[in-house]
């Protein structure tokens, strides 16, 4: 993540500088929004499939008003999403999608495609007033109430890392995990939202079983679409199911217990990590990947943490209050803090593996 693109004022800036980072950070806020709508309506994908097209072209194809369209058309071209002809006529003017932008905006398996992450903030800004309540009252804004626009985000923003770079790139660097799943392992896969972590995995590793585990319901029948898609019935199965449960009924029955971008948001981490320990046998390997955070709090940060602490007033913070007793993670969940709960949970140590993310982080959790 380039750092020119996120300037901080110096502590003796003046006023101006103060000034333009706000109306820069309403620029892109307003992008955000475009975006929104033009993945929702189709419009990007219209002009990938069949670009370049006029206003009166795309509103047909995409059974939506043309004056409307002409607008949003008009407000990418001039932010450079799109390019454009020189027509006089606003109504014969052709725009196509930007080379440079089309993985971003509309393929799904790039590692470029961050533009789901606009639904995420248009999802948090929807309940920007329950948002306020909870941080009067302590209390919270749980995942369900945020919808699918966030949903759907999550699993589309980390899809591409799921399927592509986790079992091609990053699970090799783990010789006793790359091993274990090469041989055939029982693997658990808890919090696993819309699946892609078992199903890259499994694709990669057809020898072995992966069973998905989370509390949200919609995200766990998503899973399951896609991995049907991918003809995976059998070896990559979700359940609805808290992992705290999981402790009687599958006490010492998974080769691999892994957990993706989820410990943070957890009400009772250490209940969870707890129910990983038991139900993962005593030759078994635990794995937690989570954000890359910095390793202590400092002022000014990159603007990877700045992100984090983005997502974390926005959603995983509330999230993680909305139970009653959350401990209240929030995203920048340090290795240390992890390193207590795991050794509240029952580890014996916690291992930074050697992975090298620019986001995120991977753990060991030695029995």
């Amino acid at each position: 993540m380039s750092t020119d693109l996120f300037e901080t004022p110096s502590a003796d800036a003046e006023p101006a500088a103060f000034a333009d980072r706000l109306l820069a950070a309403t620029l892109g806020g307003m992008d955000l929004v475009a975006i929104h709508l033009g993945r929702n309506l189709g419009w990007y994908q219209a002009l990938v499939d069949d670009g370049p097209l006029t206003s009166v072209e795309l509103a047909a194809r995409t059974g939506t008003h043309e004056r409307y369209a002409r607008e949003w058309l008009e407000q990418q071209a001039v932010g450079g999403w799109l390019l454009a002809d020189d027509a006089a006529d606003a109504t014969e003017r052709r725009y196509q999608v930007a080379a440079g932008a089309v993985p971003v905006l509309t393929d799904p398996d790039s590692a470029l495609h961050v533009a789901p992450v606009a639904g995420f903030v248009i999802a948090a800004c929807r309940r920007i007033d329950d948002l306020a309540a909870a941080s009067r009252s302590g209390g919270g804004v749980s995942w369900s109430q945020f919808g699918d626009d966030a949903r759907t985000a999550q699993g589309a923003l980390n899809r591409p890392l799921f399927l592509d770079e986790l079992p091609q790139q990053i699970v090799p660097t783990i010789p006793e995990l790359h091993t274990a799943l090469q041989g055939g392992a029982r693997v658990a896969d808890i919090g696993a939202g819309e699946g892609w972590s078992s199903i890259g995995l499994a694709s990669a590793f057809p020898t072995s079983t992966f069973e998905g585990f989370d509390v949200d319901e919609p995200s766990v029948a998503a899973a399951r679409r896609h991995a049907a898609d991918r003809g995976l019935d059998g070896r990559a199965t979700f359940s609805v199911v808290d992992a705290a449960d999981l402790r009687e009924s599958h006490a010492g029955a998974f080769d691999v217990v892994m957990a993706y971008e989820c410990v943070h948001d957890m009400p009772d981490p250490v209940g969870v990590l707890a129910a990983m320990r038991t139900i993962v046998h005593d030759d078994g390997y635990v794995l937690v990947m989570d954000e890359r955070t910095a390793e202590s709090f400092a002022a000014p940060a990159d603007p990877v943490e700045r992100l984090l602490y983005g997502y974390s007033i926005v959603c995983c913070l509330p999230d993680g209050l909305s139970t009653p007793g959350g401990v209240g993670t929030g995203t920048v969940m340090r290795p240390d803090v992890l390193a207590g709960y795991a050794e509240s949970a029952g580890f014996s140590r916690v291992e930074v593996l050697p992975v090298d993310h620019e986001m995120f982080r991977f753990y060991r959790l030695h029995l």
